[in-house]
């Protein structure tokens, strides 16, 4: 049985840790690069526990372990995870540093791969031991690595050439960039370890993680504009060396470390959000400087320069009339009582592969029917697989990856027969008015993410209800589903980016949501460019947002009374805009399936 596997694997590590003269152990949902999703072989805390969420932690020791999540997986983790080996723990009502203060044993060794964890997350949690007299202890090697015994082994896919036709800037200019930056802050170089970065700064892909197109490797960029790239040699290329040409020098991956140690004397700057602890430790041991400031290249990656733009356009508009071929497909198909979460998902990415320039999906398709739709980042596998029942809600949150672009989509739709519950319309209807009420939103330059997440959240407050994720993420150019900083989200602990500044070029989804445990759960998502709005009379410089997502919303949903005039005619000339963009792409069923929907309400 699944439990008595994951029992087995805790009871493995337990013994492990003895071994090594270890009282505890950290094991993080994160690589050596901070990333969110991460490649096969540095999934260990799902290894550990079965959780298959993007964001968690557990901590085990002797006696007892503790896993953490936050708002978004709270029903998740409770159907993954044995609650008789792993106490479910709530992010940011408690956290692993204050749990391991208030459980861990006096004096208690507690072990962490400084390759995992950021140097600021070690701080914090070496100071909550110091209060038992403990230690938290840099481990030489993970020792969950050291029990599990058919750990895949990191991808050896080769990088690949991001073209300037879509990248809209050449490598040379963007590290010219990068090094004016160095020498105007008085840095000698930058560590740039989160891949995505890397991805952009090179223009180059990969296909190490999946949904995210990033090889693994590390770069350190100097103030000269040149750069070392640390990666496997079987990734590279003749066609990537000639791309990165003679500025850019080609290392091993396994050198990067004893590279940190050519840096003495060195002022260096390190992203403290992807930079890990070792990277910190190996710069000071070397005698440089390690500066923990942002990396130079995340602002300039999240503005998306014109070319960019027009690529998320074209994707947007490919992908819009694959969902909507899946959408009337499903409302033909799903009623019969036939199919499933998992043959829907089939389905959708199939109507995506017919374009014929998919290259991946952007993350693991959240189909759920039913009580499903209420976890906010379900993913159905063949355990959890349920059938769509017809009279009832079904939510399919989605993306691809185009050369071209990264799409994010979300639509609540209602399976028939018969209609829904007033209830049901009420909260879609309060979702969707808080959707419009951020898209039709100018703002000041300046405007931070925070101030932005209540116009989403208002018309549900005012029946007493809300959402527990963010209303609004950064999504890259082939790229990163979840780019930062930029967020929409309430400004509180452990949720980065809500005090950034929003500007011209980034791309934010706008999703917010209602999630009924049990029963049925709503969210309606586009994606949104941030755009210079001219408004007659205005002082100083103003945004808005151009919505770039095109795909109906279910209209059987909708109260219209509970609209305003001109919510409903923002809704109109969403439908007509999504009408005259992917009509051309489409005939017969379809074609009619799309004019029906895109009808006036």
């Amino acid at each position: 049985m699944l439990m008595q596997t994951h029992e087995a694997r805790l009871d493995a590590l337990r013994k492990e840790l003895a071994r090594r003269g270890l009282d505890g152990f950290v094991v993080p949902i994160s690589d050596e690069h901070m990333s969110e999703y991460v490649g096969d072989y540095a999934k260990r805390l799902a290894w550990l526990t079965g959780f298959g969420g993007s964001a968690g932690t557990a901590v085990v020791l002797k006696d007892r372990a503790a896993i953490f999540i936050d708002g978004r997986y709270t029903v998740q983790v409770r159907e993954q995870v044995d609650g008789r080996l792993f106490e479910y723990q709530s992010v940011p009502q408690t956290s692993p540093a204050k749990w391991l203060k208030e459980n861990a044993p006096d004096g208690a060794k507690v072990g962490y791969d400084p390759w995992l964890h950021s140097k600021g997350w070690a701080d914090a949690v070496a100071k909550a031991l110091e209060a038992n007299h403990g230690e938290l202890v840099a481990v030489d090697s993970n020792p969950v690595d050291a029990v599990w015994a058919e750990q895949p082994a990191p991808s050896p896919a080769p990088a690949v050439v991001q073209s300037d036709e879509f990248a809209g800037r050449s490598s040379a200019d963007k590290r010219a960039e990068v090094a004016d930056w160095l020498k105007r802050e008085r840095y000698d170089a930058a560590v740039i370890s989160a891949l995505d970065s890397i991805a952009w700064l090179l223009n180059i892909r990969g296909a190490d993680v999946d949904r995210t197109p990033v090889a693994l490797s590390y770069v350190i960029a100097h103030d000269n504009g040149t750069a070392e790239l640390f990666i496997a040699p079987e990734k590279v290329t003749p066609e990537l060396a000639h791309h990165l040409g003679n500025a850019v020098t080609i290392r091993a991956r396994s050198e990067f470390e004893n590279a940190l140690g050519e840096l003495a004397g060195k002022r260096v700057a390190v992203d403290p959000n992807f930079g890990v602890a070792a990277i910190f430790n190996a710069l000071a041991k070397a005698g440089a400087k390690p500066i923990a400031v942002r990396d130079p290249t995340i602002l300039p990656k999240a503005m998306k320069n014109p070319r960019e733009q027009q690529g998320q356009r074209d994707a947007q508009a490919r992908d819009g009339a694959a969902e909507v071929k899946f959408l009337r497909w499903l409302e033909d198909a799903a009623p019969k009582g036939e199919e499933t979460e998992l043959s829907a998902a089939a389905m959708l990415q199939g109507f995506r592969e017919q374009t014929g320039l998919l290259r991946d999906l952007s993350f693991d398709t959240i189909s759920a029917a039913g009580p499903h739709a209420a976890i906010p980042h379900y993913r159905v596998d063949e355990d959890s697989n349920l059938p769509i029942t017809p009279g009832s809600i079904y939510l399919v949150d989605s993306g691809a990856q185009y050369a071209d672009g990264t799409t994010d989509i979300t639509r609540t739709v209602w399976i028939g027969p018969g209609e829904p519950s007033q209830e049901q319309k009420d909260r879609f209807t309060r979702v969707l008015k808080g959707h419009i009420a951020l898209a039709m939103q100018t703002i000041p330059q300046g405007t931070i993410g925070a101030q932005l997440d209540t116009l989403a959240r208002q018309f549900l407050w005012q029946a007493g209800v809300d959402y527990a994720h963010g209303t609004g993420h950064g999504v890259g150019s082939f790229l990163a589903v979840h780019e930062g900083p930029q967020r929409i989200a309430k400004p509180r602990g452990g949720q980065a980016g809500t005090d950034q500044e929003l500007m011209a070029g980034m791309i934010l989804s706008n999703e917010p949501g209602y999630y009924k445990p049990g029963e049925f759960g709503i969210r309606i998502e586009n994606l949104v460019l941030v755009e210079r709005r001219e408004i007659p009379g205005m002082e100083g410089e103003w945004l808005g947002f151009e919505t770039l997502t095109l795909v109906p919303i279910d209209k059987t949903l909708v109260d219209r009374d509970m609209l305003s005039g001109a919510e409903i005619e923002w809704c109109n000339a969403y439908h007509a805009r999504v009408l005259e963009v992917l009509a051309p792409q489409l005939d017969g069923e379809d074609l009619a399936w799309l004019e029906d929907a895109c009808t006036p309400l």
